[in-house]
Parts: structure tokens; sequence; C-alpha cells
């Protein structure tokens, strides 16, 4: 998934107020952000293969240390103790890790059989809805539409950034996805590896528009 993980971010903003978008959207696409490092390392593997599945043409060959349940489970554990040590801000916490392990959930639904339990081995799991563009579509605009929603009544713009800069992100990340859905595929491992490193800005744009815009219940959900 792409908007879907996004999707995911925007929604847990009204659950944890407190928290940074930016931090929210970095949890929820952790493994994302851990994957292209370890491409490039040459810890984990992927092959670009058209016609994989109908709506990539990327197979994960093995990718064990970002996306197998058990490490997964262990990325969130730290990312959500490492932010409530440094923030003493619990309903963040607990939003940022379950931001992470739903990331594995969600490839689950999309990947075909390719994401491992544990990272030795034990069998992969995936329910291949990568099989139909249009079941993605459905499903993956679905959930984002939903989570603006939910964004949107949350919270309020203070001034034009946080109004244009949210409106400018949502923009650019639907671009990206149908560029990635009619556009040909990577020209090599690295250069996708690369681009993808390339997360980490849009995660910085969302902290900054997001700065710029308010709880709409701030005094209803003080941090507890």
């Amino acid at each position: 998934m792409f908007l879907g993980h996004f999707a995911v971010g925007f929604a847990s903003k009204r659950a944890a107020p407190g928290t940074s978008l930016g931090w929210l959207l970095a949890a929820a696409c952790f493994p994302d952000l851990l994957w292209p490092l370890l491409l490039l390392t040459g810890q984990e593997k992927v092959r670009i293969a058209p016609g994989n599945t109908a709506f990539t043409p990327l197979d994960f060959v093995a990718y064990p240390i970002s996306h197998s349940l058990l490490m997964v489970c262990v990325w969130a554990a730290l990312v959500g103790g490492c932010y409530r040590a440094a923030t003493g801000y619990g309903r963040g916490a607990v939003l940022l890790a379950l931001g992470v392990v739903s990331h594995w959930i969600l490839d689950v639904i999309t990947h075909r059989p390719d994401l491992p339990w544990l990272p030795w081995g034990g069998g992969r799991v995936g329910l291949g809805l990568w099989n139909s563009v249009s079941g993605t579509l459905v499903v993956e605009t679905g959930m984002f539409v939903t989570a603006l929603v939910l964004y949107q009544r949350g919270t309020r713009p203070t001034d034009a950034i946080g109004k244009w800069g949210y409106r400018s992100f949502v923009l650019a990340l639907v671009a990206i996805y149908l560029a990635n859905l009619v556009g040909p595929p990577p020209p090599s491992v690295p250069a996708l590896a690369w681009v993808a490193l390339g997360l980490g800005l849009f995660l910085l744009w969302a902290a900054w528009f997001d700065r710029h815009r308010r709880p709409v219940r701030a005094a209803a959900l003080e941090r507890g």
C-alpha cells in the first residue's frame, strides 16, 4: 500500500492531537523507511518483475528485518517506547506503536504471500489484493478519503501554510500514486531505493503544515 499507510497516519491525528502528523505518518510508514536502507546495504532484496502482480512490478524477494511480523512488533515497541520516554505523552506513544503494526496488517491485505512471520523463516502470508487494480484503488482511495475527512474535521488551519501546505501535500501524494500506477517500472533496484528514501521529505512536509493547524477540540483532548 501507499495511500493506505498515509491514511492511518492522518486518521490517528484525531485520536492523538498532541502528536505531530509527521510522527504519525512516520510510524505508519516505518517499515518502508527502513526498507530502502536495507536494500542499499544488501540486507534485503527486491526484484523488478513487471507482471508480478497487476498493481506493482516489484517482487519482494526477502525483507525479514523491515517487514516480518516479529520485527515489526519490535519496531513498534521501540518507536512507541522512545516517543513516550521523550515526550511523556502516552496516547501518542500508543498510536505510534499501533501505526507501525498497522503497516504489516495492510501489507498482508495487498501483497501476494511474501510477508514473513519471522525474520528467520516460518512461512509467508499475503491476501493478494494487488492482483486486482480496481480492488486496490477502491480500498486505498476509500481509506485515504475517509482519513482526510477525519483529519480535516479534527484540525483547522491557523494560516495559509496550514491550508495550502496541507492541500499541496495531498495533491502530491495522489500524483505520486497515479504515476506509480501508470508509469514505467523503476530502472533499477538502487534507483528504487534512493527514490524511496525521499519519503522522509514528505514526513518533514507533513510536520511543517501540521504545526500550522490546531485541534478543533484541543481543550477536551488535553494530554493526559
